[in-house]
Parts: structure tokens; sequence; C-alpha cells
């Protein structure tokens, strides 16, 4: 039975932060460490997560996914009758071709950095070491400071469109996407730095429109989601202990993350509509402080601060 209840609790905490804009990688880092279940043990389940919450975008973005696949065929349509041109490309057809450049700074996470490492494995430790643990504290302060800083630019855009002395940006262009790619990328790496806050604020400062900023960000997550998925896979072939795990938690893990998911999803689009983002500004600066302070208590006292369920 606990293990069911770890299952669901860590299904909801996925579901959570996956979309609100505090980190899923920092909470279940947070998770994991104060219960103790953290390891490569737990790398197929951490996959199974991960699409669950793939359903849930999925699920709310599929009327935008289908216009997606029409416009790549109205494209391919166009190439090969020689019609097609970057200048006249329509709207969801320029979101199309600005989601492939935005993915291309991902390809830095696979640099090596000597030692038969790439980038993407400084995720891997300063997730899984605990003496890294710091590391997600001040990752959710940079989340909050970014949060913080796009709402403001935001907001400062919007006053200034009103006013008819400047004009917020509803289609992203090569530079938005690459900025946002390269934000993406840093959030890849550290726990506590929220993938989607920190892109959703990077296009807030290219002067995006914060709703379509936003659904760039969450539809942007998904060729992410089904890569974090795959590589954390292959992680978890190659140590076998992190397949054997029961079919029941993990089937309740995946609903759980679905689910929840999917309403955090209609959450962040209301609160960013009414402009009530300040919440996370406010939750990320005080988890991050809380991770920072437990942090420097388990180097002081050589010990881990850990709650089990007996």
């Amino acid at each position: 039975m606990i293990d069911y209840i770890l299952a669901a609790l860590q299904g909801i905490v996925q579901g959570l932060t996956e979309f609100l804009p505090v980190s899923s990688s920092g909470h279940l880092n947070i998770f994991q460490h104060f219960t103790g279940i953290s390891g490569e043990g737990n790398l197929f389940f951490n996959v199974m997560l991960h699409l669950g919450t793939l359903v849930a975008v999925c699920a709310f973005y599929y009327k935008l996914i289908f216009r997606l696949i029409k416009a790549f065929g109205s494209m391919v349509r166009k190439i090969f009758t020689g019609k097609f041109s970057f200048k006249k490309l329509s709207d969801d057809e320029n979101l199309l071709v600005m989601l492939v450049i935005g993915l291309l700074p991902l390809l830095l996470l696979f640099v090596p950095i000597g030692n038969d490492m790439k980038v993407k494995d400084l995720a891997d430790i300063l997730t899984g070491d605990k003496s890294y643990f710091i590391v997600t504290g001040f990752s959710l302060l940079l989340t909050s400071i970014l949060l913080f800083t796009g709402s403001r630019i935001n907001k400062k855009n919007e006053a200034l469109a009103y006013q008819g002395k400047t004009k917020l940006k509803s289609r992203y262009k090569v530079l938005d996407a690459l900025t946002v790619g390269l934000v993406q990328c840093v959030a890849a790496i550290l726990p506590g730095l929220s993938r989607s806050g920190s892109t959703l604020a990077a296009g807030e400062m290219r002067s995006i429109k914060k709703q379509d900023a936003m659904d760039y960000t969450f539809v942007l997550a998904i060729p992410s989601i089904v890569a974090a998925a795959a590589l954390e896979l292959l992680d978890a072939i190659k140590a076998p202990e992190g397949l054997s795990i029961d079919a029941g938690p993990v089937i309740v893990g995946v609903i759980f993350s679905a689910i929840v998911g999917y309403f955090s999803i209609a959450l962040f689009k209301w609160l960013l509509k009414t402009d009530r983002t300040y919440i996370f500004v406010i939750y990320t600066a005080i988890m991050g402080l809380v991770v920072i302070g437990v942090s420097i208590y388990e180097m002081i006292t050589a010990s881990t601060v850990c709650f089990t369920f007996t």
C-alpha cells in the first residue's frame, strides 16, 4: 500500500510541477530527497511519470497539435510545388518552424565536457548526488527572479503598447525561438530551474504576448518531454535495477501525473490571464530558501533530513 501511496504522491508532484512554473525536476528531487527514495532504481518510474505529463499536454493542446500537423503537410506540399516562402508563412506554419528552431539549442546538451561526460550528464549529477542538493535551492531562487523579471517587463510592454509606443508580438522570430531554446537548455541541467517558468519569462522578455508565450512553451514541451523520457529510459536500461519495479504503482503514478498535469495547465493559463503569477514568484523564493537552509543544516551536521513511510 505504501508503494501505491508514494507512486500517487510522485504522480501528483510531477503533474503539478511539470507545467506550473515551479520546476518538476526540482520538486521530484526534493520529494525523493526527503523520502529517501532517490537513486538509479527510480529511473524507469521517472520515465513513466514524464509520459503521463506528455499525455496531459497532448490532450490539452490537441486542436493546436492537429493544426500544426496540417501546417506541416501544407509546407511539404508548397516545397514540392515550388511555392514555399519563409516570408509568406501562415501563423501555424511559422509556429511550427519556430518550434523546430527552439529545439536546436538542446543539441548543446550532447557536447562532450571530458571524462566521457556530456553536458546533459550534469543534470544527473546535480539531481542524484545529495551533496548538490543546495543547487536545487539556488535554482528555485533563480526561477523566482526570472518569473518576476518576465512579469515586470511584460506589464511594462503592455502599458507601452496601450499608449501606442510599442507593439507586443504574437509570432516568434528566429532570435526569439533561439533565446527560449537556450533558456530551456539551461533548465534541463539545473534541478529547480523551471522549464515552463524560465521559457515563459524568456518569451515575455522578448516582447511576446504572455498567452502566446505560454502556448509556445507548452507545445515546445512535447518533444522536450519525449527526449527527456527517452534519455531516462536509456539510462534505466543500462541499469537493470532501474527496471525492477511493480506495474501497479507505475500505472497509478502515470494516471495521477496525467490527470493532475491536465488541470495544472488549465490552472496556469487562468492564473496568467488574471495576472496572478506572483504566487509562483513568492512560492519558488520560499521553497528555494527552505532547500538552501536544509542543505546548510545537512552540511553542518553531516546528516540527512529524511521522512520515511512505514
